[in-house]
């Protein structure tokens, strides 16, 4: 198994693994029905029957069939609970890659993309990364579970079918702790989150996308891709292991939209997306979670990879301004207006 190791002076951490494999070519997809015994046992099977949805899981003897999403642990997976607890200090720091990686299958269809999924779908993967992140939060050794998409050639996957990642860490992941600390002094300073002021000045702003009841989708003031975009709740709101089923049918909307508009407007695209969420177990230092979305244009050049000084070749702005139009028209398609 791997172990996760921080660079000599910074806080950067990187997680070796020799083994994980990558880009894996098969005849068969492990992710279709069908191919279920290519994979772990499910440890949660959605299946719609009757007007209902059943929670069913794989048995030893039999798979579960005719399910819609699909989640079981990871075959490579990155972190695991059976690491070896050795550990070693600076400059060369290694600890244990410890914690669970799960992969939920977001549609049976292979075709199917997180930008094609009908918003019901959408609503049904999201209950079920909802009910996971829940549990892991309850296992020990859980400080915080990262929740990621990786769509398309570019965008690192190891499998076409549409899925989402879901690693738990038993430290916070430095850009997280990072964004918590700034937005804890931020709070000290100014008595108000910065994610809340950033929502009220977005909102009638020109990087604005799209807004549904409960969440606001724009292109951040200081993008580090060109086209990224976040989608934020409007409400200040910590923990997306609490929203309601109504507020999930709201975000599962607006992610559609979005999603479908980038993809409509920029073609064969890859992207990834990241959940930025506070971690679920006691800790000051809360962020107003949200979701950012990184669209894979083009390539990093010395001044990114050497510097983290990113060049961006297109103007959050302009790109607002294009997106904005793509994802309005998806969202009157999605919702019958004409």
């Amino acid at each position: 198994m791997g172990d996760m190791r921080k660079d000599y002076v910074l806080e950067r951490e990187v997680i070796v693994h020799p083994t994980a494999k990558k880009n894996i070519k098969t005849k068969k997809c492990p992710y279709c029905p069908g191919n279920e015994s290519m994979t772990n046992l499910s440890i949660l099977s959605l299946v719609a029957k009757d007007g209902m949805l059943q929670r069913l899981q794989d048995g030893e003897d039999f798979f579960v069939k005719g399910w819609s999403v699909r989640v079981f642990e990871s075959k490579e997976p990155i972190v695991s609970t059976s690491t070896k607890n050795t550990y070693s200090d600076r400059p060369l720091y290694s600890e244990p890659a410890y914690g669970y990686h799960y992969i939920v299958v977001a549609s049976p269809k292979h075709t199917d993309t997180l930008a094609t999924i009908d918003v019901e779908q959408w609503s049904c993967v999201l209950v079920v990364v909802q009910d996971r992140l829940r549990w892991l939060y309850t296992q020990k050794g859980v400080t915080y579970v990262s929740i990621f998409i990786n769509q398309g050639k570019e965008s690192g996957s190891n499998v076409e079918h549409s899925h989402i990642n879901m690693v738990s860490f038993s430290n916070l992941p430095p850009r997280i702790e990072e964004e918590a600390e700034s937005s804890h002094k931020i709070f000290n300073e100014k008595g108000v989150c910065p994610m809340c002021q950033i929502v009220n000045t977005e909102a009638a702003g020109p990087r604005q996308i799209l807004q549904s009841e409960g969440f606001i989708a724009f292109c951040p003031w200081a993008p580090s891709y060109p086209f990224e975009f976040w989608i934020c709740p409007k409400k200040h709101n910590t923990s997306f292991s609490k929203i309601t089923q109504k507020e999930i049918n709201d975000l599962s909307l607006i992610l559609r939209a979005t999603l479908g508009g980038l993809t409509n407007e920029i073609k064969d695209l890859s992207f990834n997306l990241a959940f930025h969420l506070s971690p679920e177990k006691k800790n000051s230092r809360q962020i107003h979670w949200h979701i950012e979305v990184y669209p894979l244009t083009g390539y990093w050049s010395g001044l990114e990879r050497g510097f983290s000084v990113f060049l961006n070749t297109s103007s959050p702005e302009n790109a607002a301004q294009t997106l904005g139009a793509a994802c309005r028209k998806e969202l009157a398609s999605l919702v019958g207006i004409e």
